[in-house]
């Protein structure tokens, strides 16, 4: 454990807070209660878009921020996930990812997702049916509308059917890393593409500054590679016994998994131990 309580936890969400049904526990919600009490704040970090935070929304206290995108957008949930920052990708940027892409990786198939909603390209396996999104190769996803500021992409997807996770996102780090910003938190070989420079980590560490806290003061939880610049920013994290290796590898500490509630046995050891 830690020396002393820290100011602020930041928790990755799905396979890390979330159990895999994507509730979040009696147990976990009375242990970020517990903290809240105890005057640490709590923001959720994810990959997850604002309109997805309604599994979380009704256990937060304090500030009530979340940042999603993987760092792409901070959002208010007191507000129905209010926008508070967008940190977009660039529509060149974008555009110039697809076509290193596309020759690197045959077969590629692309998503848009922008604040307003998701969108994309016909052989792309979406999660689920959404009557509103628009069907259409990735560069009529990409262009800009009426008004571009309205409507601002904060990542663009890519999924290959046939490369693995890991093997797809050191080939586009390899081929378009000068563009944006690569990482993943599936299982299958989708990789989630951010503008230079956003990650989980540098928009937590812009919060952070403008609440005063320092990295050595923060407490952070996380399970997959979209979660590592962050697990390395905070002075101290954890990595989830269902962590993938390269999580597990670059973390000294370790708590129980997702299913275990292992986020909410530290917070309980910290705040036993004070």
């Amino acid at each position: 454990m830690p020396e002393r309580l820290p100011r602020l936890i930041a928790t990755d969400l799905d396979g890390t807070l979330l159990r895999d049904d994507k509730t979040v526990s009696p147990r976990t919600v009375a242990a970020l209660a517990a903290a809240e009490a105890a005057g640490i704040a709590v923001i959720f970090v994810t990959g997850r878009p604002a309109r997805w935070m309604g599994v979380v929304s009704e256990h937060v206290h304090g500030h009530g921020l979340a940042i999603c995108g993987n760092g792409a957008a901070v959002v208010d949930l007191h507000r129905g996930s209010a926008l508070i920052q967008v940190r977009p990708l660039p529509q060149d940027n974008a555009l110039a990812v697809v076509r290193a892409l596309r020759a690197a990786a045959p077969g590629v198939t692309f998503a848009v997702e922008r604040t307003v909603g998701f969108h994309h390209e016909p052989a792309y396996p979406p999660l689920a049916a959404d009557p509103a999104a628009v069907v259409a190769p990735v560069e009529k996803l990409l262009a800009a509308g009426p008004d571009p500021a309205a409507q601002p992409v904060l990542k663009l997807l890519a999924y290959h059917e046939r490369l693995g996770p890991d093997e797809f996102l050191a080939l586009a780090r390899e081929v378009a890393a000068d563009q944006a910003q690569f990482t993943r938190s599936s299982p299958s070989a989708l990789l989630e593409i951010s503008a230079l420079g956003v990650s989980k980590a540098t928009t937590l560490a812009d919060r952070c500054r403008r609440r005063g806290i320092p990295p050595s003061a923060v407490l952070a939880f996380g399970d997959m590679p979209n979660d590592l610049e962050m697990l390395a920013w905070a002075g101290t994290s954890y990595a989830m016994a269902n962590a993938h290796p390269a999580v597990l590898a670059a973390t000294d500490r370790h708590t129980a998994s997702n299913e275990e509630d292992g986020v909410a046995v530290v917070i309980e050891e910290l705040l036993a131990g004070r």
